[in-house]
């Protein structure tokens, strides 16, 4: 009877020494969808909604970022980084963990989203998965400085500076490059993480104690969100950690993109190019983002510009505008993306004769060709033309 109790309590611990095995050879991974609205998240389990600033966003039906040790209530400052302040905080279960958004992914080379797998393999070369580089039109100071307010990036500097002397070269050549990573999307070992979040908060805790974010509106309010941006870049750099880049899958369009394109529609159907153009005006002056890949995620606010361009240039010619041969917002988009490509070939010398009939049948202007061209030449004419 003893001997059978001993194989018994052996069989046992066997069977604890297996379980042990099992968990340490199947690690937790948990991949936190950072989001303001109610969505339709991922199918994969591995994928977590998490409502940021969820102290002001009662009505949303995910679970959010005010409870345990949390800042949701600075979310309006803080943007995407209060729910991950709260994944530092308060996510202990999870061997890895990851930042992506409710509409933005980091997706593998068939444009799936990452599995659980994925994930692990990748991880077992390199300590952080993230997004590309990010090439910027110019260095990152002056960009910030095209967008936001100089000095506030400058008491990041100040602040590194005193509270990180080690890492200063390592960020002042970083604001000094055109190169970055986006959009606060990582994912890595949970150790790794909790140290990052240390050393990103205690920095942006000390610049918001320098900077005013009351005065601004609610976009340029985000600071410590856009600053937080190249501190990645930095942390990863300085450290020597090893990067796997991913591409960014985008899901949809941002609330605020899809509001102007249906407010632009309207004005396009009353043939009111004026309107319109203020519009959007104001609207850049309030999110300057809503140009951006990430926002525009089908250009279509680009080619909307591009058609109150050509109103306005058809007008000043004394022509008929394009909205009074056309004013269907569909019809509109696709004529343009036909003309834009027609030039592209232009510049190229591949134009065909039934690109050449094509213009002749549907009255294309010698303004609408123009612009046309030009943005074929520099994706940022266009800009430069009316919206400086």
């Amino acid at each position: 009877m003893l001997r059978i109790l001993r194989l018994l309590t052996l069989d046992s611990q066997l069977k604890t020494r297996k379980d042990t095995l099992i968990m340490t050879n199947d690690p937790s991974v948990k991949i936190y969808c950072m989001t303001h609205i109610n969505f339709t998240p991922p199918k994969d389990r591995l994928y977590i909604p998490l409502c940021v600033g969820k102290a002001f966003r009662p009505e949303i039906e995910f679970s959010g970022d005010d409870t345990g040790d949390n800042i949701s209530h600075l979310n309006p400052y803080y943007a995407e980084l209060s729910g991950i302040y709260w994944v530092w905080k308060n996510v202990h279960d999870a061997d890895y963990v990851g930042i992506c958004h409710y509409r933005r992914y980091l997706i593998d080379d068939k444009e799936n989203l990452l599995n659980k797998n994925q994930i692990l393999k990748l991880l077992e070369n390199n300590d952080v998965i993230t997004t590309m580089l990010l090439e910027l039109r110019s260095d990152y100071y002056t960009g910030f400085g095209c967008n936001h307010n100089i000095k506030d990036l400058d008491a990041a500097t100040c602040v590194i500076k005193e509270m990180y002397p080690d890492y200063f070269k390592t960020y002042n050549d970083a604001i000094r490059s055109n190169r970055t990573y986006f959009g606060n999307m990582l994912i890595c070992r949970k150790s790794l993480f909790d140290d990052y979040c240390k050393w990103l908060f205690s920095i942006l805790f000390e610049v918001q104690k320098r900077v005013n974010a009351d005065l601004y509106d609610n976009y340029q309010k985000r600071i410590f969100g856009f600053i937080s941006e190249i501190l990645l870049y930095v942390y990863l750099k300085h450290n020597n950690l090893k990067v796997a880049c991913c591409k960014v899958g985008l899901i949809g369009e941002k609330k605020e993109t899809a509001l102007m394109k249906q407010q632009l529609c309207e004005y396009f159907k009353a043939c009111d190019y004026e309107k319109a153009h203020s519009y959007f005006n104001e609207c850049l002056k309030k999110r300057p983002d809503v140009l951006m890949e990430a926002s525009d995620v089908f250009g279509e606010l680009k080619l909307c510009m591009q058609i109150i361009s050509t109103c306005e240039f058809e007008a000043a010619a004394g022509h008929p505008v394009i909205l009074t041969r056309t004013n269907d917002f569909t019809q509109l988009l696709e004529l343009f993306r036909t003309v834009n490509k027609i030039a592209e070939r232009k510049l190229s010398g591949k134009a065909t004769t039934e690109d050449l009939q094509f213009l002749s049948d549907n009255n294309v202007s010698r303004e609408m060709l123009d612009i046309a061209l030009l943005l074929a030449k520099s994706a940022d004419t266009i800009s430069s033309i009316c919206y400086e």
